[in-house]
């Protein structure tokens, strides 16, 4: 428990300390913002701060803080570790800069930012990157609420359609085609807030639940640092990938961008992207608690790691019946208000690279259509058990901490651009680059070579990158672009 406690006060600190560094470098200012200086009434909406972190939180927030952490404690606590110094040094840095630059070019979605910094070839793969990982977010975000009602049903030995879990997929998907389509401040700004209520609450519960029950007990890092997967799976690279969104997840700068559209001042910044970042970290520590002390980790591997099943017996064992209802409702409510907002960024990637205008009705709907239509095919395709819903989630994983490097080498050119401090995102740059090549060449579902050749093949792809980093700042000069990038 003490170690647990420790990472807990970690995160904490982190967004008061380190959060300070990283906003002192970025130096926001009075300029105006895109909301005050666009406001088109549909994507450009001014939102109060209070509002702005709990849908950026819901945005962010799916099943990764969640399925990802409980199948990271199949690896044992020391993934409190990653989780911790991951939230704080990488994932908290990227959210924030993802979300500032966009801020800072009139609310552009990621892959024209990272066109902006990094070329116009760069700009192609992330338009193309954001796309397939959206509509594999927002399917995955839309099997997995859908799983988790039938469960609740079927527990309840209910066996009419509400158990049907194809009924509720479509009517997940209905809500995402209105969420998708209207205006942010219609949906999203009004029910977010209720929604982040019950996330915390529920996320609290459990944490107070394990705390106090005598037959739980958090194991400490430093009597068990050591890999302890049932399997046998490497720590480097599966589980940095694995538990994505507890530490850091190119997933979170796609949704960025839309809070930047909807932030009346630049120093709101911190606590918006930064803030919900540590807020995620906090959620999928005690996620991973709650696996490591609630389960062996045979145990946790047979019931399938992360699932609805786990987190239906977690909220269970820690709560009771009252306190059940509201924790499935928070999870529940935590993907799909991921899922919505996934596929309104494909909607704005699309619409960006296409130059179609997003006022009007028919400008949304030839966009709106093609993309939810993508998703509905793959997310009935595994209800029909044609897709395997395992396969999606990672190939998810790895796309998601991919962008995630990518968008961190775009935060350091910007960072080079402007004159700071680029060391504080190329580092982590550099270690995502040796994670997202590592994992490639390893996993099962990508090259699935050997860790000896794996391993190796990581440290040169980082050191590769690093170095034509480096040698890019080094050689090139500054005046000129830095002088048309600050306009």
């Amino acid at each position: 428990m003490v170690s647990f406690i420790i990472c807990l006060a970690l995160l904490i600190g982190g967004y008061f300390v380190y959060g300070r560094v990283v906003e002192n470098t970025f130096a926001p200012d009075d300029r105006e913002t895109p909301a005050v200086k666009i406001n088109d009434g549909v994507d450009y909406v001014v939102l109060p701060q209070w509002k702005l972190f709990l849908v950026q939180l819901l945005n962010i927030a799916g099943l990764g803080p969640i399925f990802g952490a409980l199948t990271g404690a199949l690896w044992g606590p020391v993934v409190f570790l990653w989780i911790t110094f991951g939230t704080i040094f990488a994932g908290g840095v990227h959210d924030f800069f993802s979300g500032m630059m966009s801020e800072r070019n009139n609310g552009e979605s990621i892959s024209e930012i990272s066109g902006i910094y990094l070329g116009g070839a760069m700009k192609n793969v992330m338009r193309v990157f954001s796309v397939v990982l959206l509509v594999m977010v927002g399917t995955v975000f839309a099997v997995g609420p859908a799983g988790l009602i039938q469960l609740l049903f079927t527990n309840a030995n209910v066996t009419n359609i509400l158990s049907n879990k194809m009924f509720w997929l479509i009517i997940i998907l209905i809500y995402y085609f209105i969420a998708t389509f209207i205006s942010v401040d219609k949906v999203i700004g009004k029910i977010y807030p209720i929604f982040g209520i019950c996330l915390i609450i529920m996320a609290a519960g459990v944490g107070v639940g394990v705390l106090v029950n005598p037959d739980y007990v958090i194991p400490e890092i430093w009597s068990n640092f050591t890999n302890m997967h049932p399997s046998g799976t490497p720590i480097w690279s599966f589980m940095f990938i694995t538990v994505a969104c507890g530490a850091i997840s190119g997933f979170h700068a796609t949704q960025s961008p839309l809070m930047a559209r909807c932030m009346k001042s630049e120093r709101q910044g911190r606590f918006v992207f930064y803030g919900a970042m540590i807020s995620e970290g906090v959620i999928a520590l005690i996620w991973a608690a709650a696996g490591c002390s609630i389960y062996e980790g045979a145990r946790l591997l047979e019931m399938g790691g992360g699932c609805p099943a786990t987190v239906y017996d977690i909220c269970s064992k820690t709560m009771g019946p009252i306190g059940l209802v509201l924790a499935m409702l928070g999870v529940i409510a935590c993907p799909i208000t991921s899922g919505d907002t996934a596929f309104r960024s494909a909607r704005l990637v699309l619409a960006d690279w296409l130059k179609i205008d997003q006022k009007s009705y028919a400008g949304r709907l030839k966009l709106c259509i093609p993309v939810l239509g993508v998703g509905a095919f793959l997310g009935i395709g595994n209800a029909l058990g044609k897709i395997d819903y395992n396969v999606i989630w990672r190939y998810f994983s790895w796309t998601n901490q991919t962008l995630a490097m990518i968008v961190l080498w775009c935060a350091s050119m910007y960072l080079f651009y402007d004159r700071k401090n680029y060391w504080l995102t190329a580092v982590p740059a550099t270690f995502m680059s040796a994670v997202s090549a590592t994992y490639f060449v390893a996993a099962p579902e990508c090259l699935h070579l050997s860790t000896a050749i794996a391993y190796p093949v990581g440290i040169v792809v980082a050191v590769l990158f690093l170095g034509i980093f480096v040698y890019t700042v080094k050689k090139r000069n500054v005046s000129p672009q830095y002088d048309t990038l600050k306009k």
